[in-house]
């Protein structure tokens, strides 16, 4: 007899976005995610009388009587993992719901409803839900959320086309809210130094820069980058115009006067929209003050801009520490040296930073950003990397363990961590930082980079948007963008990008070096060569755009000319070359061979970025070699 049974009922299915990397990444961290996945979701579906049918790896299907029920559900479940802080999971999910027809069979769900939730899951946004037409049609006036809806889609094994609705989720709040307003946006212009002493130019850029780290702090804040707003020092441009081109609503100016340990600073908020200026007083304090009186300004901010400081915010302003001012200076100097990449300005911030701890053991911002500097010096080979990147993971370690709250330092260790190949710690440190300072951009960027190298692009491409919307005049991120794009075939908006570069990055080497990446994977070798040339113009003689020659002839099918400097390259001392570079060559000429010796000489030396054979698909035919899975398991990555 068969005991099956068909019945109406709504069908969702939940899956984790990009486990199986994380899986791959770290094995033993991305069980404990999956545990707390389940347990999470587990202690939902029950309030809402869902029935869970069964689990797959890190997807779950589950039945529910009425359609409004399994889509306030998905709602709550997406909500409840929106939450702010150390405390937000380290996952996301997509959630797709249809209603139809069902069969049970013993304790299975069959038919074609299960079929259709099952490929309206992988269209929803991730952190987001998508639900058939049927589903809409039970609950569109029936919730407080918009619905978008897509272009009807053939789905996979299902005959007829459905129509696709996107629920609108608020950004936080719980299920049915309206969603809260986005959060305003703050530009910090350069404060101006009125010192006597023209040498305190420092002084006045370096509390630009921790009053841009304070704000960014006030989680209704959205505060731009340094790097983007320096290039409006000492500029003639109208708050209008500056408000347009950083995408803001407000500016904050002032000038900085220091004379012994008294610092005298004045501030004034500007409404980019009336251009009507507020001051926001004159403040006269001893150096060691500074801190606070940076948070007193972060307030005042807050207060003029009618923002909502929650208890925690209103904790950690009130709690900012009397420093030692002689520390807190060489931090300085050595933060206004650091935005130079030479290796002679390197070496001063390191001893700036040295000095800043050798006063102040206790001062995590020197520490971390004497951990930054180890990793440069390493990456550009002025010191051993190996040792750099020990020297970095300790120094970074020891500024989390003094200021578990300081977003820079968990950055710093990231970047260590990943550096390392130890993805899942670095994951954790990234996600850490952009929750503690969410206009943090490097923080974004490097967490973007991490997930390039383990495939993960969708969240790489969200995490370099937020990056751009805190940094948006970055070339560096900017250039990040157009590789990805490339990458990913989307050559409209690397173009698009490219535009942009052009005129953030004029004449620049990573505009020129993004540009001719874009001609190589559009095989447009006119335009090429040229580009190669004008980066060689720029870097003359630097190994890296030799490669880029040699990886132009590969291409063109002139081996000759392409092994020629191919041996130019190997032979250059191991500080100087790259062996990933060799690789790249090697895989243009097809010669897999030598282009896995390169490889595993760079692994060794933490010189392969995975990203680049992950999902270049000019890389496609090394990525299908057995050889290149043995190299991705050596980097934790498979």
């Amino acid at each position: 007899m068969d005991d099956r049974q068909r019945r109406l009922a709504a069908i969702m299915f939940t899956e984790m976005v990009g486990f199986t990397a994380m899986a791959q990444a770290d094995e033993a961290s991305a069980l404990s995610i999956l545990e707390d996945h389940n347990a999470r979701l587990r202690r939902i579906f029950p309030r809402f009388h869902g029935r869970e049918v069964k689990t797959m790896g890190d997807a779950f299907l589950v039945e529910f009587d009425s359609a409004l029920e399994a889509t306030t559900c998905a709602i709550e479940i997406q909500r409840s993992l929106r939450e702010d802080g150390p405390a937000a999971p380290p996952f996301r999910l997509r959630i797709g719901i249809h209603l139809g027809d069902v069969v049970h069979a013993g304790k299975d769900v069959l038919g074609d409803a299960v079929n259709v939730a099952s490929r309206m899951q992988p269209l929803a946004d991730p952190g987001g839900v998508c639900i058939s037409g049927q589903v809409y049609d039970q609950v569109r006036n029936k919730i407080a959320v918009r619905f978008e809806k897509l272009d009807p889609r053939s789905l996979k094994n299902v005959l007829v086309p459905v129509d696709v609705y996107r629920l609108k989720l608020p950004a936080r709040g719980a299920a049915g809210s309206a969603p809260r307003a986005a959060p305003q946006r703050l530009a910090v212009l350069p404060f101006v130094n009125i010192s006597a002493d023209g040498k305190d130019e420092y002084f006045a850029d370096g509390l630009t820069e921790e009053l841009i780290g304070v704000l960014c702090q006030l989680r209704h804040l959205r505060v731009i980058a340094p790097g983007s707003v320096r290039q409006y020092k000492a500029s003639s441009k109208d708050p209008a115009e500056i408000g347009a081109e950083l995408g803001v609503a407000s500016l904050l100016s002032g000038s900085v006067r220091t004379s012994g340990n008294r610092l005298r600073v004045n501030a004034q908020l500007i409404d980019v929209s009336t251009q009507e200026s507020t001051s926001l007083g004159s403040y006269d304090r001893e150096l060691g003050d500074v801190l606070a009186l940076q948070a007193e300004i972060a307030q005042a901010v807050a207060g003029h801009l009618r923002l909502d400081l929650g208890a925690s915010e209103e904790a950690r302003l009130a709690s900012r520490p009397v420093v030692r001012p002689e520390s807190y200076l060489a931090y300085l100097k050595g933060r206004a040296l650091l935005n130079d990449r030479s290796k002679e300005a390197l070496r001063g911030a390191e001893a700036e930073f040295e000095r800043a701890v050798t006063l102040d053991p206790l001062n995590a911002a020197a520490l971390s950003g004497l951990a930054d500097v180890m990793r440069l010096l390493g990456r550009y080979r002025h010191i051993a990397p190996e040792l750099a990147r020990e020297r970095g993971r300790i120094l970074a370690t020891r500024a989390v363990e003094i200021d578990p709250n300081l977003a820079e330092a968990h950055a710093s260790l990231g970047l260590v961590l990943h550096d390392d190949y130890r993805f899942g710690p670095a994951e954790q440190e990234f996600r850490l930082a952009v929750s503690l300072n969410p206009s943090n951009a490097v923080a974004h960027h490097s967490y973007a980079l991490l997930l390039e190298d383990q495939g993960r692009a969708e969240e790489a491409e969200r995490e370099l948007g937020l990056a751009e919307e805190a940094d948006p005049h970055s070339a560096v991120i900017g250039a990040s963008q157009t590789a990805l794009w490339i990458y990913l075939g989307q050559y409209d908006r690397a173009w698009q990008k490219l535009v942009t570069l052009s005129k953030t990055d004029p004449a620049g080497s990573l505009y020129e070096s993004a540009l001719a990446l874009y001609y190589l994977h559009r095989a447009d070798f006119t335009h090429l060569l040229p580009a190669i040339d004008r980066l060689n113009a720029l870097r003359p003689g630097e190994p890296w755009i030799l490669g880029h020659y040699a990886v132009y002839y590969a291409t063109i099918g002139e081996r000759a000319r392409a092994k020629e400097i191919l041996g130019k390259l190997e032979e250059l001392p191991e500080g100087l070359r790259s062996e990933s570079d060799l690789a790249d060559v090697y895989a243009h000429l097809n010669e897999l061979d030598e282009l896995f010796v390169w490889l595993e000489r760079g692994l060794e030396r933490r010189d392969v970025n995975a990203r680049y054979w992950v999902l270049d698909p000019m890389h496609a035919h090394v990525a299908k070699d057995p050889r290149f899975r043995l190299l991705l398991r050596k980097m934790n990555l498979a």
